[in-house]
């Protein structure tokens, strides 16, 4: 009777344990797994007891002792309790990572009677530390700057000037169409000025109505117009100390360019409704995709505002004129789009890079953003195929020029799957030449070639 209340006070404790147990008679056959162990496995009970744990499929498990017919794991070899780090599959097909403990039992005489192994799912864990050093590879690119990406020739010269241009306190204008970038252009140069440690305000001059942007710019006094309840700042008082960034300034109203034209020149602000002067230290970095002079010559924009603000231009360069980065912009985006989704992608096929490359982005690296968010949408695990790519990618009708493109394409995807192995190698050339089935002497005469160096923290075994 107490045996029999005792192995049943057993099972109820065992299956409140999170951790799964799984007990083996002396010929290593499954004779006892609790639910957690179920749960862990995805296998039931049923389909577990009376074979041995190689159903696991555990990348540790080693038959030793085949001589007495047994069917043990060298996890459980030496008797003693070890804990071990494995990998084995679920059910379904899926890894599992997981820390597994294992112990002998011995009967009186010290003759083995079974083992027991506990099992804790790490699974989620692995994932994370995973996550975290995809993370740190992003930061740590050789190809980023300031969170611009690109190591084109372009890229490299605006690089640059954004440098040069965070060492002085001149107004900034930054010109390029749609998608190209120009806010990560104007936070860089604040970031890298005197001024990181003052606040950077944004305001997009095309979203509001001329009274309402006004306000936003200047700020208001009560009772300037119906619904001014109480006093109010502007964003160029906010920006005291930082940075303003004037988005689409092509688009202001004519009024408003006179009062920003006093705003640069006194570096003062008179909030709307206002008969003082409030003194203002603020940097002005804007940005548009018109064309100024011809905005001018229509009499929509104010030659000598233009003046003002056209001190330091930065041209941001299309996507379609530097392609040789769109690899590095497709990877970095497949990269940070599957940290945030719960699907498991692969990678991205040499057939849909091709077809990423010989597009024309109208709409630059903001489209090339969103086609990686509409694939990510389309593919539900595995390999980015051409198939997943909005439509009009794979439709758009080629340039004569589109044979030379698609040489170029190639030499790009060859450059950057072999940067991608170097890394994932630690810069071990010989696991590089292993992993894309070619020599060391190859792999060093690409490195060569494509001007892959220390930069790439790359070393030789």
């Amino acid at each position: 009777m107490f045996e029999h209340e005792l192995d049943r006070y057993w099972h109820t404790v065992a299956n409140t344990i999170s951790d799964g147990i799984m007990v083996v008679d002396e010929q290593g056959i499954i004779i006892y797994v609790n639910e957690a162990f179920e749960g862990i496995t995805g296998f039931s009970k049923d389909e577990m007891v009376g074979r041995d744990c190689s159903i696991l499929n555990c990348d540790i498990f080693q038959v030793v002792r085949e001589n007495r017919g047994c069917h043990w794991c060298a996890h459980f070899q030496d008797g003693n309790m070890r804990r071990r780090r494995c990998v084995f599959l679920h059910k379904d097909g899926h890894s599992i990572h997981a820390l597994k403990n294992a112990s002998i039992f011995h009967d009186d005489h010290g003759n083995v009677i079974g083992a027991v192994e506990t099992v804790t799912d790490i699974t989620d864990l692995i994932e994370k530390d995973n996550r975290i050093a995809e993370y740190q590879r992003e930061l740590r690119s050789a190809d980023k700057f300031q969170g611009i990406i690109g190591a084109s020739a372009q890229m490299q010269k605006i690089f640059d000037l954004i440098t040069n241009a965070s060492r002085s306190d001149a107004p900034v204008i930054i010109y390029g169409e749609s998608g190209t970038g120009k806010e990560l252009v104007a936070r860089a140069i604040h970031r890298l000025s005197e001024r990181f440690r003052g606040p950077y305000v944004k305001i997009n001059c095309a979203a509001l109505t001329e009274s309402l942007l006004e306000s936003e710019l200047f700020g208001h006094v009560k009772g300037a117009y119906t619904g001014a309840v109480k006093d109010r700042s502007g964003r160029f008082e906010t920006a005291h100390g930082g940075s303003i960034f004037l988005d689409e300034i092509g688009d202001l109203p004519l009024a408003t360019q006179v009062k920003l034209l006093r705003v640069l020149e006194e570096k003062i602000v008179e909030r709307v409704g206002a008969n003082t002067s409030i003194p203002v230290d603020v940097r002005i970095i804007s940005a548009t995709n018109r064309d100024l002079k011809e905005l001018i010559g229509s009499d929509i924009f104010r030659k000598d505002l233009y003046f003002r603000i056209n001190v330091i231009p930065v041209h941001l360069p299309p996507l379609r004129e530097r392609i040789e980065d769109i690899p590095l912009l497709a990877d970095a985006f497949f990269r940070k789009i599957r940290l945030k989704v719960n699907k498991k992608f692969t990678a991205i096929s040499r057939e849909t890079m091709a077809a990423l490359m010989n597009y024309t982005w109208p709409g630059n690296v903001r489209e090339l953003k969103s086609a990686f968010e509409y694939a990510c949408v389309t593919c539900q695990e595995g390999t980015i195929q051409p198939e997943h790519l909005p439509e009009n990618i794979l439709t758009e009708k080629k340039s004569s020029g589109s044979a030379k493109r698609i040489s170029i394409n190639r030499e790009e995807i060859k450059k950057i799957e072999l940067i991608e192995t170097l890394e994932e190698t630690g810069g071990n050339q010989s696991a590089a030449a292993k992993l894309l089935g070619v020599t060391r002497v190859t792999i060093w005469n690409r490195m060569k070639r494509y001007g892959i160096s220390s930069k790439h923290n790359i070393t030789v075994n």
